[in-house]
């Protein structure tokens, strides 16, 4: 099956890294600032890739040769049978300019004003603008609401923004992991340590799940964490958050929270 190419383009601080990152959340192999010249062989090695299914990358004004071979380039990798879409960006002057004196960014086209840069790179895009199929304006856009866009057009149908959870037990006494979004604090169980024969087995021990399963607060406890897990996921998934790690801990790290 071809492989599946979004273009990213536009004038330059309309919000383009922020849109490749939006693409990457999605599953997109992310790509920023490609060569023109490159995105045929780019294409070519990703359509022949088994785990490239769908890219995005971003080319712009940077790669001087872009705006007299990208119409051309675009035509022959259409005909090639490659599922092609171009994303254009753009704002209004005013908030181009703003975003410039709050980033203290220089522009692309140098030997001018901003305003002027910006102007001539808009007039230097315009035949790229009409060859695209997307034509978003970021000037009332936050990059959490030009995320939603972008969800919205381009996330496969069918099916939801991908949220990867990772659940890892730990020890207090060790301290906590870094990176934790949650933390199941379940101390308050009764603890196969003080048990002599548990003490050197593990919450995956059959001894020590039966020993904590004999007292129903401890699936009480599992079903209430399954119940708020399960009504914050889609919550979280809503928002666009693509990585979720939940920590779940006792005392050393070695029963309770294995056994949970």
């Amino acid at each position: 099956m071809p492989v599946s190419v979004v273009i990213i383009t536009g004038v330059s601080g309309s919000g383009m890294s922020s849109a490749l990152k939006s693409f990457e959340d999605l599953g997109y192999f992310a790509i920023d600032n490609l060569p023109a010249q490159l995105i045929p062989i780019f294409v070519k090695l990703c359509d022949d890739s088994i785990e490239i299914d769908r890219t995005a990358f971003v080319v712009d004004v940077r790669s001087r040769e872009f705006l007299s071979l990208f119409p051309r380039m675009h035509e022959e990798l259409r005909e090639k049978g490659v599922h092609v879409t171009v994303l254009f960006l753009e704002a209004d002057d005013e908030v181009l300019l703003r975003r410039y004196s709050e980033t203290r960014r220089p522009h692309p086209l140098p030997d001018q004003n901003v305003l002027q840069a910006i102007r001539q790179e808009r007039e230097l895009l315009s035949e790229i603008r009409d060859l695209a199929d997307h034509v978003i304006d970021t000037s009332e856009q936050t990059v959490h609401t030009l995320r939603d866009v972008i969800k919205d057009r381009f996330a496969e149908k069918g099916g939801a923004h991908e949220l990867n959870v990772t659940i890892s037990s730990f020890g207090f006494r060790h301290g906590a992991p870094r990176g934790l979004d949650m933390v199941f604090d379940v101390r308050f169980l009764r603890n196969p340590h003080f048990i002599p024969e548990l003490r050197p087995l593990t919450g995956c021990d059959p001894a020590v799940i039966q020993y904590l399963q004999s007292e129903s607060e401890v699936e009480d406890t599992i079903a209430r964490f399954v119940d708020l897990l399960a009504y914050l996921l889609p919550r979280f998934q809503r928002e666009g958050k693509s990585y979720l790690t939940v920590g779940i801990g006792c005392t050393g790290g070695r029963h309770r929270s294995v056994m949970v």
